[in-house]
């Protein structure tokens, strides 16, 4: 898998993490950086660490599926995509987002681990693939930092006006990409 579709995959992965972090950030009075980072760093660690855990899950029965390893990956990128299409499309708005205290670590590690559980899905998928799981969790990881701590700052700014149509987006590349990993096994090898 091409670095560039890492890098997707790991935009897709942080859209969670993102709606959470805006939707955080909207029922969040002050917002210092040391709140921020926090937030962020424990929101990548799990976001980097599940695909690691899946990967290990995978790479243990590759040689069992390797005929078919393609259709997973489909169906596990068009299950993921279809389900953030979902969620975009008619997910029901909080009745009360007032409730948020980021400095609650179980609240936090709560929210990063929901948002992570498609990456260790999607980490199976990696280990059935050819895929630097390191350079995978690096990039996913990142990019998750990065989604998680501008969107506490951007909840300040737009609220929740943005976040369903954010999933419905990831949705739709999520699917393009297992599309794409179907297609290139079919026809191209």
């Amino acid at each position: 898998m091409s670095t560039f579709s890492i890098c997707l995959i790991g935009i897709v992965l942080s859209i969670d993490s993102l709606a959470v972090s805006i939707t955080a950030g909207a029922c969040v009075n002050n917002i210092r950086r040391s709140q921020a980072i926090r937030v962020a760093a424990i929101m990548a660690m799990f976001q980097g660490l599940m695909p690691f855990i899946g990967w290990l899950i995978g790479s243990s029965f590759k040689s069992i599926v390797e005929e078919f390893d393609h259709w997973i990956a489909f169906v596990l990128l068009a299950a993921l995509g279809g389900k953030l299409i979902y969620d975009g499309c008619l997910k029901k708005e909080e009745e009360d987002n007032n409730n948020v205290d980021i400095n609650n670590y179980l609240l936090i590690i709560g929210m990063a681990l929901a948002t992570s559980i498609d990456a260790l899905i999607l980490g199976i998928g990696f280990g059935l693939m050819e895929v630097n799981i390191y350079l995978a969790v690096i990039i996913i990881a990142l990019i998750t930092f990065l989604f998680s701590g501008s969107g506490l700052y951007l909840g300040k700014k737009i609220g929740e006006k943005i976040n369903k149509s954010i999933e419905v987006f990831g949705g739709l590349v999520l699917i393009s990409l297992g599309v794409k990993i179907l297609i290139e096994h079919l026809y191209l090898f």
